[in-house]
């Protein structure tokens, strides 16, 4: 809204001068508007939410307008105002409140649950082959020298792709994917040997926390790549996940060496597809960010607690609301007294929606 209003003093006033006395007006109506209409709906959010689409937009509309109309009546007072100004502030508060819906209408199709299971297996697909080509790689390293813990090492990777071939579409608990990476390291340290030392800090991790599949793995891998072989010394990589606030937070750790040629090319791949389908599982809720401090390179992951127990009550309270929702659709049987269904115009949409 601030931006529009920017571009409207751009395009009302070419002189750079005159600017500020040209914005200031503006943004007197526009900012307490926006702020008194955000509080009031956070205010009436949860009895919107019970409302069909049409119905809550409509209201949104009729709020957009009220507010303005009583913004414009109580600044409008002290500020002079050109002829038919009122009319043009709603028209403007009403194309704002259009547009908006258009663009949460759009984001909606966007994040729907067809388009987000394909986007989440492409990017699922991406993971597998580097999974894949590390892990033959530490068997590999142990066929000549040691053909038994060779053996073994294929009868974990054989547990380990009946993980990475099921659907991964769905959240999973973070004990899983905890053995899932043990699992996998287990195997890098078979062909590093010593060079590889993992510390782990679980001592305050929700274990029955539900977590995107493969969120942590191949941060792994990125870490034993670029901060363990580049050096022929000893590298330290630490995973610390607790609780907080409720939130799960994952803090990995590994080496940092500027100088690791090649293999600081394209490391960016899995912290990209890692932060995406955070953004596919939990919206704006979830983060990644990464930095490197002191030689040490550090991503930190952050994700809402989500417990299976959780996610079963959110499934069960969804089903009441629904059942409450045809309750209302209902009408009496004039003949019986008997409340009968009637057609709801547009239903199988909604249920498609649902």
């Amino acid at each position: 809204m601030n931006a529009l209003v920017a571009i409207a003093v751009l395009v009302r006033e070419p002189a750079p001068e005159l600017w500020t006395e040209q914005w200031l007006p503006m943004v007197a109506f526009v900012e307490p508007h926006l702020i008194l209409e955000l509080a009031v709906l956070y205010a009436i959010a949860p009895w919107i939410l019970r409302l069909s689409y049409p119905t809550g937009a409509l209201l949104v509309g009729a709020l957009t307008v009220g507010i303005g109309v009583a913004v414009h009546g109580l600044v409008g007072r002290d500020l002079a105002q050109p002829p038919h100004a009122l009319a043009r502030y709603i028209v403007l508060a009403l194309f704002v409140f259009g547009s908006l819906l258009g663009y949460f209408g759009l984001r909606a199709k966007a994040l729907s649950p067809a388009i987000t299971e394909s986007r989440l297996q492409a990017l699922q697909a991406r993971i597998r082959p580097h999974f894949l080509f590390n892990s033959i790689n530490a068997v590999l390293s142990l066929v000549r020298n040691d053909s038994k813990q060779a053996e073994n090492a294929l009868l974990d990777m054989a547990d380990l792709f009946r993980v990475l071939m099921r659907d991964n579409r769905e959240l999973v608990a973070l004990n899983d994917e905890i053995e899932l990476c043990q699992q996998y390291l287990a195997l890098e340290k078979l062909r590093l040997g010593d060079r590889l030392q993992v510390d782990w800090h679980l001592n305050s991790m929700p274990s029955d926390a539900l977590v995107p599949p493969l969120f942590l793995q191949p941060l792994l891998e990125n870490a034993v790549y670029h901060g363990i072989e580049p050096s022929s010394a000893p590298g330290v990589i630490s995973i610390n996940i607790f609780y907080r606030g409720g939130e799960v937070h994952a803090i990995l750790r590994n080496p940092y060496q500027s100088d690791g040629g090649s293999h600081h090319s394209g490391n960016k791949m899995a912290l990209g597809n890692i932060r995406e389908r955070l953004k596919l599982h939990f919206d704006a809720e979830a983060s990644l960010e990464s930095r490197v401090r002191d030689s040490i390179y550090e991503v930190h992951i952050r994700m809402p607690y989500r417990s299976l127990r959780g996610a079963r009550k959110q499934e069960a309270e969804a089903a009441a609301r629904g059942d409450r929702a045809n309750g209302e659709r209902r009408g009496p049987d004039t003949r019986t007294g008997i409340e009968e269904p009637r057609t709801i115009a547009g239903g199988g949409a909604g249920a498609s929606r649902g």
